[in-house]
Parts: structure tokens; sequence; C-alpha cells
């Protein structure tokens, strides 16, 4: 698309009745069964795009429900928008945008736990979200799985959930979901989100993460004894780890990867837990 044709959308889209005037008009109250809280200040929305970096290749939304973070998207300049929406009240809602963006939006509709989204569109790929708390980690995690796919992750959190995906060790907040995504890639908190800037507003303080995965995992071993390993050791992170992981002859692997026995999960790095997951897997073949 020439540079004429992406000022054109861009005028369209800025020509466009505000989001809350839609949803007003329409009756898409957020429904709490959707986890939805939705974000109508278009200069927050705009802050989110534009933390994503520049928006080449796709840009996949996840409930983009009436379209607030959208609209941003497309005036940031991204290439194409797939947006997936399970809530069928937003095509109604989505149509005007969905004409004043053409070929630059496409919109699915579809459960983004369902969906292989990593497959969509063309790289490079980005997605950019306000997830729907109660499934965000979930998503995460798959995503992860497929981490190479995607050129980066720009997502919403709730901070409590931010903070366990970033933290390091010696952290509190350090644990399974810590080492997951820091064996797949970088993760930094970008800035917060107050509960008031919000319809309806939440309870808790969100924050926007973005995570940019590597060329392949850090540290070699399998993602299912890295899980399994992370899993029982947290199951009990106050408990020396000879104890947590006595089941699966845990104390021979700790001395194994060099790894003192009276360590607690807390204050093992993701190099070490790698080497857990590999002895773990070599011990059980």
């Amino acid at each position: 698309m020439t540079l004429a044709e992406t000022a054109s959308v861009i005028d369209r889209v800025e020509a466009l009745p505000p989001v809350r005037q839609l949803v007003e008009s329409m009756d898409m109250r957020a429904r709490k069964s959707l986890a939805q809280n939705f974000l109508f200040d278009l200069n927050l929305t705009r802050k989110i795009a534009r933390s994503a970096g520049v928006l080449h290749g796709t840009t996949i939304e996840i409930g983009p429900g009436p379209g607030g973070l959208t609209r941003a998207l497309l005036l940031e300049g991204a290439a194409h928008v797939i947006a997936i929406e399970k809530d069928r009240r937003a095509e109604t809602v989505l149509a005007s945008l969905c004409a004043a963006a053409g070929e630059r939006m496409t919109l699915i509709e579809a459960d983004a736990l369902q969906n292989p989204i990593w497959a969509l569109g063309t790289a490079p790929r980005r997605i950019v979200a306000n997830l729907p708390y109660n499934i965000a980690t979930t998503l995460l995690i798959r995503w992860l799985e497929h981490a190479s796919a995607f050129h980066s992750m720009t997502l919403m959190f709730q901070r409590e959930v931010a903070e366990r995906i970033t933290a390091k060790p010696g952290d509190s907040a350090y644990g399974r979901l810590s080492i997951l995504t820091g064996w797949y890639a970088d993760a930094e908190i970008l800035f917060d989100i107050p509960p008031s800037a919000f319809v309806p507003p939440p309870k808790i303080i969100s924050s926007v993460v973005q995570i940019v995965p590597l060329a392949a995992p850090r540290y070699p071993c399998s993602q299912a004894a890295l899980e399994l390993i992370t899993r029982t050791a947290f199951g009990q992170r106050r408990k020396m780890l000879r104890s947590s992981l006595k089941k699966i002859n845990g104390e021979s692997l700790l001395n194994a990867a060099g790894i003192a026995p009276e360590s607690r999960p807390q204050d093992v790095d993701i190099e070490g837990f790698c080497k857990l997951a590999q002895l773990y897997e070599a011990a059980t073949k």
C-alpha cells in the first residue's frame, strides 16, 4: 500500500464516530462472562500501539471488543490487522471500522484459545492485545510454544501477572511463568494503566508487557520436562528443593546439576531448571 493509500485509510478511520458513542448507540455493554473491560481513550490506545514498534507484516489483536485498540493500530500505520473476537456483538460495532480500513483489517469470529494464530497472515507477526484476564496466562503459554513465529508480543495483563512474567531469581514473584517466559524470550513491563481508564473499571492495576521471542530457547531441554520440574518445585516453594523434588529423585538430580539440595526454587535461575529438566528427561528414558 502506498503512502497516499495509507493516509486515506487513516483519514477514514479518524472520521468515524468515537468508540464510546458507537458502543452506547448499539448497547454493547462489557460482559463479565467474557472478562471484558473496554478502553476508549485514544491517546492511551495509541500509546500501546506505538510501543509495539513499526507495524509491518501482520498485527494480531485478540479480543478487540468495540475496537478501541484496533483503531489505534490502524492510525499508527499497521499494514494488516487481524482481529480475533468471540463476542458476536462486536461484528456490528466493528462494521464501520472494517469498511474504513478495507484490506488492512480482517475480523475473525473465533475463540483465541482454539485458533492457531502463529499461522495467520505473513511475517513479521506481532500480537498487540488487551487480553481477557481470565485466559491471559493460558494464551501466553500456548503462544510461547510457537514463539519463533512472532516478532514480538505487546500484551496487557493484570499487574500481578505482569510481575510474574518478568520476575528474576530471588524475586517473590519468580516462578513457573517467569522461567517459561524467560526460556523463550526477553520480557519487560513498559507501563501501567490505572483502573479508571477502563469501562467498567477493574479492581486491579493493569500493565503492558513487551515480550520479544528469541531465535531459539535459551537453554536445551524439552518444555514438557521443564514444566514438570518447575510445577513440582514451585508447588512447595517454601521447601528446600531436595524435599519438593523428592518424588522424582530430586537430590540426585540436584547434585548432578550442581545445585545445592538446600536451595529453594526461587533462588535457582533458568539455566539451573533447564539442567534439571535435561537430567530428568535422560533418567526417565
